[in-house]
């Protein structure tokens, strides 16, 4: 199974985005309190730090983790499991049939090779038969 990951930069600079999240909620809910407001407005705030120490965490986990939650960047099956599919999957990835040579085409417009999962060439994108 391919999986989609975040690169680890990406999830660096969302840790450092949620952490800004996390002082503006703090200082939202001070301001809000301070100025007498009404409760919504300090409660706004307190949404706006909880918000931001979970996305912190997992951005965080994405980041300096050796296995990263699937999202943006195509991965193998052998370079990196995805912990979710592992923790919820009925399939365990190491139950998994290795691919053989059979398996293997190539594109008939590039000349490029093709695991037999694919349904578009990933050179050049073009539907195989």
């Amino acid at each position: 199974m391919r999986s989609i990951k975040p690169g680890r930069g990406p999830s660096g600079m969302n840790f450092i985005g949620s952490i800004i999240v996390i002082v503006f909620g703090i200082f939202w809910t001070i301001m809000a309190a301070s100025m007498g407001a009404p409760i919504f407005f300090p409660i706004f705030g307190v949404i706006f730090v909880i918000a931001g120490i979970a996305q912190a965490v997992y951005h965080f986990r994405n980041a300096t983790g050796k296995n990263r939650y699937s999202s943006f960047d195509i991965t193998e099956d052998g370079e990196e499991p995805d912990p979710l599919e592992q923790r919820f999957s009925s399939q365990r990835p190491d139950s998994q049939p290795p691919q053989s040579a059979e398996d293997a085409a190539f594109c008939p417009y590039c000349g490029t090779k093709v695991e037999g999962e694919y349904e578009f060439c990933p050179r050049c994108g073009k539907k195989l038969p």
